[in-house]
């Protein structure tokens, strides 16, 4: 759906009509697909995350320590002197998935329960260490405004996470946790996926000639975005059999390392840089060579289970 949305995009961007009203879809389109994430995760469950500390140890320094240093490695050797795109990568690899990565989780046959226990503290980290590490590293390469990128960073992460959490709150104490369960979160996937298709249609249809023009980003990113998969993969099976995980445990540690959140970071880049829309463009595709990697990793790890070379009990 995303690569049709594309294709939608940069064809209904020849109307000029069309492409002069779609920017104005983006960003609402965006936040409300943020609004849902955030409506999907209870902050108050971060104990939860630490029913394995081992697990969530691990997982935590390999997000939050190793990745950002890996993502600024290869940022710096592939995109040193394409400040956009070198932007843009590093924004994508230091986010943690906070959703997708649980269906390949599941698709290697790893432990959810565990992986859904990590979500909040995935959420929670990235929203408060993106800037830093944004400033720290792409900082860098381009000057970053501080008043302009914070007050961006409030308005459409922090809002809609903040009413995430008052709604999430109001209905649980009112209507109860199941009822909410069962006619909101049920109902939110589909809702979510539709705001973020609507958003890449119009980010294509109003900008979508500068990808055209740079048409060549879409060969170079998948060497950089490759290596990372391949590094953080290796990294997660010698971390994983080193401390002796099972391999069900092993699964959730990888590839909640490996997925990216690239929809957060898309809508931080609207609202931040709006005079490089190549930054956000660049997110959408990297999106694109994410999710085929991350099926492809899910596939090697169901190999190396009916391999039987991983212990499944720890």
């Amino acid at each position: 759906f995303l690569i049709i949305s594309i294709f939608l995009g940069l064809t209904l961007g020849q109307l000029q009509t069309v492409a002069a009203i779609a920017g104005y879809f983006i960003l609402p389109s965006l936040m409300v697909m943020l609004f849902g994430i955030f409506l999907q995760i209870p902050l108050q469950s971060l104990r939860a995350g630490f029913i394995n500390v081992k697990v969530t140890g691990l997982s935590l320094a390999i997000n939050f320590f190793w990745t950002p240093l890996l993502a600024f490695a290869l940022s710096h050797l592939f995109f040193r002197h394409a400040p956009d795109i070198f932007i843009a990568l590093i924004m994508d690899l230091v986010t943690p998935c906070t959703d997708w990565y649980l269906v390949f989780t599941g698709i290697a046959g790893g432990h959810l329960g565990l992986s859904t226990s990590l979500l909040p503290w995935n959420l929670f980290l990235q929203l408060f260490l993106l800037p830093f590490y944004l400033f720290l590293f792409a900082g860098a390469v381009v000057e970053i405004q501080l008043s302009v990128f914070l007050q961006s960073f409030l308005r459409v992460l922090l809002l809609p996470f903040i009413l995430a959490l008052v709604v999430r709150n109001l209905i649980c104490a009112y209507k109860g946790s199941e009822w909410f369960t069962q006619n909101l979160l049920r109902k939110s996937g589909p809702l979510q996926a539709f705001f973020l298709i609507l958003a890449v249609t119009a980010m294509f249809a109003s900008q979508g000639r500068i990808l055209i023009e740079h048409w060549t980003v879409v060969i170079r990113l998948l060497v950089p975005v490759t290596i990372f998969f391949m590094i953080n993969f290796s990294l997660g099976q010698i971390v994983g059999r080193f401390f002796k995980l099972s391999y069900q445990e092993g699964a959730s540690l990888i590839f909640t390392t490996l997925a990216r959140n690239a929809p957060l970071a898309l809508t931080l880049a609207v609202a931040a840089f709006p005079h490089r829309p190549l930054i956000p463009l660049v997110l959408a595709v990297e999106s694109l060579i994410e999710l085929p990697l991350l099926f492809v990793f899910a596939q090697l790890m169901l190999f190396i289970y009916r391999k039987k070379w991983w212990s499944h009990h720890a």
